[in-house]
């Protein structure tokens, strides 16, 4: 009888995709790859991954250059963090590592805005060393064919199922193991109405026997999602107006907005020219916008500055305000 391994591999060669970063060695291209990919579909990822290579084609370019190029080169990727967490990666590659990606999995955890995921999927493809990838897609299958009924946020939990993994890699091609999980999981063993009729495991798997393929994986509940009410003013004057850079631990930091009062309502002695709204992971960000022509701009604060309308473009702004400028268009 094939193992676990063999089955899935075996899957993977009649059904992989084809990928602009399959079958790629470089690390530093995995890298980006697999961080584009967090928070990320596919089809969207695919032309920032381009994007981010053309301008930061190797580690070196990404250490050199200024934040502010990285977070608009990432700009409506979502997830700011992300692109500022590998920019600073960079550089501590270039000071500790002497420009060279790092080639053991701890070391290349401890870089920063690395987990253990994206981790073993680095060091498994581009330097077939033996640790498996598990993401949500690797917790799906492992629950679904091993019969994992426990909560899989759970760390006991999710450390069982990554033992389970790293019994059933496999050794001489763990890249492969990892990148076939991936895609039997977004492809076959999908979250709802996977296709059981055609999987190769489904003489072996416990949900498709046990009539349990829409309750595993089993998981708690999130809180309820906080709501924030920002409210952005756009003073024009001689085609000049004042942006501030968002500064402090909040989201979207260093990157550029409009004048922002937050208020714990949506209530406003003024109607907005525009409002849209925008879904994080745990909060949800509703904005409205209030256009003031004045003779002459206010007085900025400390982390204001005034800019020509024409100009905002080149700054990297979060999805709404680049929403609020369509809209002006």
């Amino acid at each position: 009888m094939a193992s676990f391994a063999e089955t899935l591999i075996s899957w993977y060669d009649d059904h992989k995709r084809d990928l602009p970063w399959r079958g790629e060695t470089d690390p530093y291209k995995i890298w980006v790859s697999e961080i584009i990919l967090q928070q990320t579909r596919v089809q969207q990822g695919w032309d920032y991954y381009h994007r981010f290579l053309d301008n930061f084609p190797n580690v070196k370019t990404l250490a050199e250059a200024d934040e502010e190029k990285v977070l608009k080169v990432w700009q409506g990727l979502g997830y700011y963090s992300r692109a500022r967490n590998m920019h600073a990666a960079a550089r501590e590659i270039m000071a500790e590592h002497h420009g060279i990606f790092p080639q053991t999995y701890d070391k290349i955890r401890s870089l920063k805005g690395i987990g253990n995921y994206t981790a073993a999927a680095i060091a498994s493809i581009a330097f077939h060393l033996p640790y498996p990838a598990v993401d949500g897609n690797v917790i799906r299958i492992v629950s679904r064919i091993f019969g994992i009924c426990d909560d899989v946020t759970q760390p006991a939990v999710l450390k069982r199922i990554t033992a389970i993994c790293e019994t059933e890699i496999d050794p001489d091609q763990p890249g492969v193991f990892n990148q076939a999980a991936m895609d039997f999981g977004a492809m076959q063993c999908v979250p709802r109405n996977p296709k059981c009729n055609e999987c190769p495991f489904q003489s072996s798997c416990y949900a498709f026997k046990n009539n349990l393929t829409d309750t595993l994986p089993i998981k708690k509940k999130k809180g309820e999602s906080k709501h924030r009410f920002f409210h952005f003013t756009i003073y024009l004057s001689d085609n000049q107006t004042i942006i501030e850079k968002r500064t402090g631990s909040d989201i979207w930091k260093n990157m550029y907005q409009f004048p922002l009062t937050e208020t714990d309502s949506e209530k406003w002695p003024e109607k907005p020219v525009f409002a849209t709204r925008e879904v994080l992971s745990h909060q949800i960000i509703h904005a409205a916008y209030y256009v003031k022509n004045v003779k002459k701009l206010p007085k900025t604060a400390e982390n204001q500055s005034v800019i020509d309308f024409d100009e905002i473009e080149k700054l990297p702004m979060p999805k709404i305000m680049i929403l609020f400028l369509k809209h002006l268009e």
